[in-house]
């Protein structure tokens, strides 16, 4: 799968992430960052959701689609694996924790779609959709580009572009820090731990 990440929002991210210290008082990683924003979109059981549902707790937003091909199930594997490892070490902070999936493809993942895709890797992973103006809107406030490739020759199918960061919230809607799917469970587990309180 092509991805597409926004080299200035990432490579922003990063910098702000270099520039702080692990320790237990250190300000998170993404602390100022312009990323985020109330939205209100439909949850795989064909409700509406609200960003404002989410108040007091620490959300990790991530955008892909489910008929990625291979990053995506494996990011969201991955961070199930971390949240599941979180709970059995913490359970009080794990509980605290939002996955949140918000498809970039909102002409093919309806809500069952999305039903059957988010239940394959956790029961508390929320997965969301919308209008194709609604996607778009929300991912441009969570610095989450993304395109329709277009098929290629003899293809059934086509491929979206798409960031893949996993961003971690804090209770007030700020960004805290960014989850490392793309490495690990215990990576996963790492940074909750670190940032959850």
């Amino acid at each position: 799968m092509n991805k597409l990440v926004s080299a200035v929002a990432l490579g922003a991210m990063l910098g702000l992430a270099a520039c702080h210290s692990a320790g237990p008082d250190a300000r998170p990683p993404l602390t100022g960052a312009r990323i985020g924003g109330p939205f209100t979109l439909t949850d795989q059981d064909g409700h509406p959701f609200s960003s404002a549902s989410l108040k007091g707790r620490y959300p990790i937003i991530y955008f892909g689609y489910t008929f990625c091909p291979d990053v995506c199930p494996t990011d969201m594997q991955v961070l199930a694996k971390g949240l599941k490892q979180l709970e059995q070490e913490d359970p009080v902070r794990a509980a605290k924790v939002q996955p949140i999936f918000i498809t970039v493809d909102p002409a093919r993942d309806t809500p069952p779609v999305l039903k059957t895709f988010v239940r394959a890797f956790s029961p508390r992973l929320i997965g969301l959709t919308g209008s194709e103006a609604q996607i778009a809107a929300v991912a441009k406030d969570y610095a989450a580009p993304f395109s329709k490739q277009a098929p290629t020759k003899g293809a059934t199918g086509y491929l979206m572009q798409h960031s893949t960061a996993a961003i971690l919230f804090g209770p007030d809607g700020q960004p805290i820090a960014l989850v490392p799917v793309d490495a690990d469970a215990a990576q996963v587990a790492a940074t909750l731990k670190q940032w959850v309180r």
